[in-house]
């Protein structure tokens, strides 16, 4: 009886191990096949994510003529809204006070649209070019204001201010078509291509609108 009690035990004995030692293996396929699976779930997201940021018009190819272009407009639009704060308080005629309030509004939005490109593209927002270089007298951006241009127009008030206003935003608005022009001629992100259709399109309307503000003035 104890003989057979024995030689029953044994074969129980390594079937238990056996059957341990296949879960443990089972488990350790498991937990491979699980960290396998979930290292090639998280890649594949990355790589969607990737994929997906790439798709932004302005983290796509550009060149030098792209960065230029923005980093100079971005500092043209911003005397043009110095110029078109002054309005307020100032303008007396009612297309002048509308048209400033339009350049405010189209041209902000622009700014920090170029602010993001030049982050995505990895360069500064800054050219290293001050406003004092660039004026009518030959300064490297067309159409910006002297100093003297615009401490005149803080002074003008009523018609007067109107009448300077019209003048010097024209000059102003026909030095960012030069510029959009070039975009459009050298540059190579369609999302600055764009913009400066856009600048090209509308700042043309304004002059016209501007032009016949100074014919009835």
């Amino acid at each position: 009886m104890t003989a057979f009690k024995r030689s029953f035990r044994m074969p129980l004995h390594r079937g238990v191990a056996v059957v341990g030692a296949v879960a443990a293996g089972s488990l350790l396929l498991a937990a491979c096949g699980g960290s396998d699976t979930s290292g090639a779930g998280h890649e594949g997201h990355n790589s969607a994510a990737t994929q997906e940021s790439t798709k932004s018009p302005a983290a796509g190819a550009f060149n030098d003529a792209d960065v230029t272009f923005a980093q100079s407009m971005i500092v043209h639009h911003q005397q043009a809204l110095e110029m078109s704060k002054l309005a307020d308080g100032r303008a007396s005629d009612q297309e002048i006070k509308t048209l400033a309030g339009q350049i405010e509004k189209a041209q902000d939005p622009e700014i920090k649209t170029m602010q993001t490109w030049l982050t995505s593209w990895g360069k500064p927002e800054s050219s290293g070019m001050e406003h004092g270089g660039m004026n009518h007298g030959g300064g490297s951006m067309p159409g910006m204001m002297s100093e003297k241009d615009m401490s005149d127009l803080t002074a003008a008030k009523g018609t007067d201010f109107d009448r300077k206003f019209a003048e010097l935003m024209i000059a102003h608005h026909n030095g960012a078509i030069d510029m959009a022009k070039d975009e459009q001629k050298n540059g190579g992100a369609a999302a600055a291509k764009k913009l400066a259709d856009d600048v090209v399109k509308n700042q043309s309307s304004e002059v016209t609108q501007m032009q016949g503000v100074l014919d009835r003035l």
